[in-house]
């Protein structure tokens, strides 16, 4: 056997059998933690965390891609690394229970937090972000016409966020596919 072993049974979860492999010899994959929090499985996590498995800014990154949040929070309590991308990630899923847990945990977000939101349409989670100061810029509401969502754009803007010459390019570029944002943006510069 060799470290495929025990990257299979991180992947099934399967706890057991990584303790036995582990007491008889085999040994652990450099990405076991990773493994872990892909599948969601904070047990084993907690057991290759334990063993002194490494981990890095991925295995809190396919955490929360998978929407892991107790995977998410184990690893961050105990210094997992994570950054901006963590807060990236739940606007784009539109999962603000995790953003919620994120910022809870004092993690870093920045504008693209904000874009993200508007380019997935998650309303929502944008005026959260944006009532708990989340920085936004022009990307914002570019991300907001390029996906056709005619109702985050109307609230970005009413809201104070800035657009340029770049969110009128692609509101006349994709005009064919959203001809309302298109006219709703003719008449919000002409206005």
């Amino acid at each position: 056997w060799d470290e495929s072993t025990c990257s299979a049974a991180a992947a099934a979860g399967h706890l057991a059998v990584l303790e036995w492999a582990g007491d008889h010899g085999c040994p652990l994959a450099m990405g076991t933690c990773v493994i872990a929090a892909r599948e969601g499985h904070v047990e084993v996590l907690k057991w290759a965390w334990r063993k002194g498995c490494p981990w890095d800014q991925e295995t809190c990154l396919v955490a929360a891609k998978g929407g892991h949040l107790e995977v998410l929070r184990w690893a961050r309590e105990r210094g997992c690394p994570w950054g901006t991308v963590i807060c990236v990630i739940a606007a784009e899923r539109g999962d603000l229970a995790m953003l919620k847990l994120a910022r809870e945990l004092n993690c870093p977000w920045n504008e693209s937090t904000c874009s993200a939101a508007a380019e997935n349409g998650q309303l929502e989670l944008l005026q959260w972000a944006r009532a708990h100061g989340c920085p936004w810029n022009e990307d914002t509401c570019i991300a907001a016409v390029r996906a056709g969502h005619l109702a985050v754009l109307k609230w970005a803007r009413e809201h104070g966020c800035p657009w340029s010459d770049l969110t009128f390019y692609y509101a006349d570029m994709y005009g064919f596919m959203y001809p309302e944002i298109k006219h709703w943006a003719i008449r919000a510069l002409c206005s």
